[in-house]
Formats: C-alpha cells, sequence, structure tokens
C-alpha cells in the first residue's frame, strides 16, 4: 500500500475521532460559545474533506490491484465524513427551546453512538482490507521471483544455444577441410595412375626395341 496513502488515512481517522467529540460537545452548548464551536468544527470539516481528496488522488494513481482496495476503503471514510456534516447540520439549526435542545442533544448522542459504530466496523474492514494487501504483495513477491528465475534459465538456454551453434560452425568447417583433401586424393591417385600407363608404355616399348635388336644381330 501507498505510505502517503496510509499517512493520510491515520491523519483522518484521527481528526474524525477529535471531531466527534467536538460535535458531542458543541451539542451541549448554546449562545456565542455554541457559535465559536461549530466554526472550529466546520474549519476541520475542511481538513477532512481536504484529507479524503488527497486519499482519492492518491489512490487513483496506484496501480489497478492496489487502487480498488482504497478505493473501497476511500467509500467508506466519505461516509463517516457526511455523517459527521449531517450532525453539525443537526445542532446549528436548533431551536433555542430547551425541549428542543433536549431533543438534539439525545439525537446527537444517538448519531454519535451510531458513528462510533460504524467508524468501529470501519476499522474492522480496514483491518480486513490490510490482511488482503498482504496477500496481494505476498503473491506479486512470488510472481516477480518466477519471473526472475524464468529469465535466469532463458539466459541459460540462449547460452547453451550460441555454444551449439559454435560447435556447429567447427563441424561444418571440418566438413569443408574433409571434402578438400577428398578432392586432393582424388587428383592424386589420377595422376598415379597415369604415370603407371605412361610407365607401361616406356617399358613395353624398351622391351621391344631390345627384342628387335636381338632378332636383327641373330640374323646377322
Amino acid at each position: 500500500m501507498s505510505q502517503a496513502f496510509e499517512g493520510y488515512e491515520r491523519q483522518y481517522c484521527e481528526l474524525s475521532a477529535n471531531l466527534s467529540k467536538k460535535i458531542t460537545s458543541a451539542s451541549l452548548l448554546d449562545g456565542e460559545q455554541k457559535k465559536q464551536k461549530v466554526f472550529e468544527i466546520q474549519t476541520r470539516l475542511g481538513d477532512a474533506e481536504s484529507l479524503i481528496r488527497k486519499m482519492d488522488l492518491e489512490a487513483r494513481s496506484l496501480p489497478p490491484s492496489v487502487k480498488a482496495m482504497l478505493l473501497a476503503k476511500l467509500r467508506e471514510y466519505k461516509n463517516d465524513l457526511n455523517n459527521l456534516k449531517s450532525e453539525v447540520k443537526r445542532i446549528t439549526s436548533a431551536n433555542a427551546n430547551q425541549a428542543a435542545r433536549d431533543e438534539l442533544l439525545e439525537s446527537g448522542l444517538t448519531d454519535t453512538m451510531v458513528s462510533a459504530d460504524q467508524r468501529a466496523r470501519l476499522l474492522m474492514s480496514t483491518e480486513r482490507l490490510n490482511k488482503t494487501g498482504e496477500r496481494v504483495r505476498e503473491s506479486r513477491k512470488t510472481m516477480l521471483e518466477t519471473e526472475e528465475l524464468g529469465v535466469s534459465i532463458l539466459q541459460d538456454l540462449h547460452q547453451q544455444r550460441q555454444s551449439l551453434l559454435h560447435a556447429h560452425g567447427t563441424l561444418h568447417g571440418v566438413d569443408d577441410n574433409i571434402g578438400r583433401s577428398k578432392k586432393i586424393l582424388t587428383n592424386m591417385s589420377r595422376r598415379m595412375n597415369r604415370n603407371k600407363w605412361m610407365i607401361g608404355t616406356v617399358i613395353a616399348v624398351l622391351i621391344i626395341a631390345i627384342l628387335l635388336v636381338l632378332y636383327f644381330k641373330l640374323i646377322h
């Protein structure tokens, strides 16, 4: 999860709890004190809205797998903020009448309890989402490790292929040398055969000449 989002989230949760206490306190006041307290609460609501916007921008800038989880949390925070605004509207529209103020106080306390219950459920949902995020990060880590292993295997296979290509090139060169040697030996064999025929012819001619010489000597 984004560290920036977690920081905004922590600030918002603290601010929301503080606003809930201030709203409850303001509902017990009247006159100028109540106006000052409401003004302070409205200013802090503006800060809360600013944190919501920051969390929204941060969540939308993250990868889809993380963004969906954070936007779900963000919807819970927006609901919580709307509840706080509703509580402020109720206490600002209170009648000066004591009965109306008592009714507003009771309603405010009830809404505060409901809001506290919602925040408790929100924290439980946040914890579950955080656990889901941890599992997603672990899965992503495993996927990256598997990818690195695959890249390493592909590199090894590439090196083996280069070695085989080099060996094939060497064998091809040996085949060429053997072919040239075979041609040379064939040519030498042919020359030797021609030389044998020439020597045989010369010997035959010499034998004939010797026989002729002997013949003529015997006659004379």
